[in-house]
């Protein structure tokens, strides 16, 4: 695996960006201890730059602004309509930003530039596109009771939502939360991920050039161990939004139902991608590259878990042999990168530790990849490919968030979906073949909450996805979103 070269753009600055505040009642705020927290370039291993470290104290006042804003504030008594030019502005602000986002995305996760630009700031552009019209539209009905009466049921908004957002998509996965949460009339408290919070921040100052009003939006920087738990037990906070592992999930989960709060948790994933014996290979190989490499295998709906009918088996390992080592690999800031470097130290120790696993208690085999790269300090990993596991393999089995992909075989139709379903997860599954027949029949079987059929990540703001089993509850994206953040409310008029 070779650094990348430039194929006719230049490589771009890694931006400099200046010590960022906490945002709060539409302000910006020194943490109330002075404490600061380092942000890490993950391709370099250097200091970006630094964050203010919020506390309860913080948490306190980012909850009495948003609470505030919703019960005194305009926003939840806007018409749809008005809101939904307010978050067209959004979107406007952040075409005209478009660069400066990409950079700080990038800078930020170690994200390819060319993802950050045409994935992760497209789709959130999109996104506020999608909900401005959505919240034009607030669905009810009128019954007629026995007895003369009548009655209207319409929805409202929850109030105050409390969204904690992991560091591999931090734009979108942020503002899944954010758009439709905004869209239908609640007001926000955010806590990005530590290790990386700076989109988050400059969103915020979006939503203020943009027009939302004061406290309707809140960022506080600092440990999820610390806000998290506060956040789901803050009695100021009407629910909790929260995608991040399937253990911490399980924590938000208990805490929120101790507070009877309601929780949408977007959570783990070992995604199983299948390949049929009358699949298109260079098409489904390709797509398996792309399943498992994209964002450094730091992706919740990665497909880790290669399912390849026996037949095909060798000659699909064999390809991904011949193919991985050709993916350009290096400097995010090259437009010719493809994969960049994981997000921390931390993060590709796991991947090491799996390869470790795989390689001396496993036996297993690793076809390639499996080792750090050591290029400019930063946290670069291969992509590796790895066979001979048994299904009760801890690779097949756990999440590495990591670009490790097992292979396995299988010799039906019924034995493919078997395995596919055999984990603990459910967030999202694949298949590849040519027969709209099996395509029809292993869908409806495969436990998982959006599955892919001879592609793998297409995705949509008008596309809701989410989990199934341990992949936690509850749905991102659609207008099936928007009942997770509003209230039903009958209204019973006597004659």
């Amino acid at each position: 695996m070779s650094k990348s070269e430039s194929q006719g753009s230049a490589v771009l600055d890694r931006p400099q960006i200046a010590p960022r505040l906490l945002f709060i009642g539409g302000r910006w705020v020194e943490a109330q201890s002075g404490k600061r927290r380092e942000v890490i370039d993950p391709s370099t291993g250097r200091v970006i730059t630094t964050v203010a470290e919020g506390g309860l104290a913080d948490l306190e006042a980012a909850v009495a602004a948003a609470r505030k804003a919703f019960d005194q504030g305009d926003w939840a008594r806007m018409s749809g309509r008005e809101r939904a030019r307010i978050l067209l502005r959004v979107a406007e602000v952040m075409r005209r930003r478009t660069d400066e986002l990409v950079q700080t995305e990038s800078v930020d996760v170690g994200k390819p530039v060319t993802f950050s630009r045409v994935v992760d700031v497209q789709t959130v552009i999109e996104e506020y596109e999608y909900y401005a019209a959505q919240a034009q539209v607030r669905e009810g009905s009128f019954r007629e009771v026995p007895g003369g009466a009548k009655a209207y049921v319409c929805r409202e908004p929850l109030g105050v939502i409390g969204a904690i957002t992991p560091f591999n998509f931090p734009l979108i996965l942020s503002n899944n939360k954010l758009a439709p949460a905004l869209a239908t009339g609640n007001t926000i408290v955010h806590k990005p991920a530590s290790e990386t919070p700076l989109s988050a921040l400059l969103m915020a100052e979006i939503f203020a050039e943009a027009g939302i009003p004061e406290g309707v939006v809140n960022v506080v920087t600092g440990p999820g161990s610390l806000l998290g738990d506060a956040m789901a037990r803050h009695p100021g906070i009407d629910k909790i939004a929260f995608t991040g592992s399937t253990e911490i999930g399980r924590e938000v989960a208990k805490v929120a139902g101790e507070a009877l709060k309601p929780a949408t948790l977007e959570l783990g994933g070992k995604s199983a991608h299948i390949i049929f014996e009358d699949a298109d290979i260079e098409r489904a190989v390709g797509s398996v590259i792309q399943g498992f490499i994209f964002n450094t295998g730091q992706f919740c709906m990665a497909g880790t878990r290669l399912l390849v009918a026996r037949p095909l088996h060798d000659a699909v390992v064999q390809a991904l042999v011949g193919a991985l080592p050709q993916v350009p690999l290096g400097n995010p800031f090259d437009p010719a990168t493809v994969v960049g470097p994981m997000v921390s130290a931390k993060q590709r120790a796991t991947s090491e530790e799996y390869c470790r696993i795989a390689r001396e208690d496993e036996k297993a085999t690793i076809a390639v990849g499996g080792q750090r790269i050591d290029l400019d300090g930063g946290f670069y990993f291969q992509p590796t490919v790895v066979t001979g596991v048994s299904n009760a393999s801890r690779l097949v089995q756990e999440e590495i968030f990591g670009p490790v992909l097992t292979v396995q075989a299988f010799d039906s139709e019924a034995e493919a979906v078997a395995l596919a379903n055999s984990t603990v997860y459910g967030l999202a599954a694949g298949l590849h073949t040519r027969d709209i027949g099996r395509v029809h029949r292993v869908a409806s079987q495969l436990k998982a909450g959006i599955i892919w059929v001879n592609s793998w990540a297409i995705l949509d703001p008008s596309v809701p996805f989410g989990g199934y089993k341990a992949s936690g509850f509850g749905r991102e994206n659609g207008p099936e979103v928007l009942s997770y953040y509003t209230q039903v409310k009958s209204t019973v008029i006597a004659p």
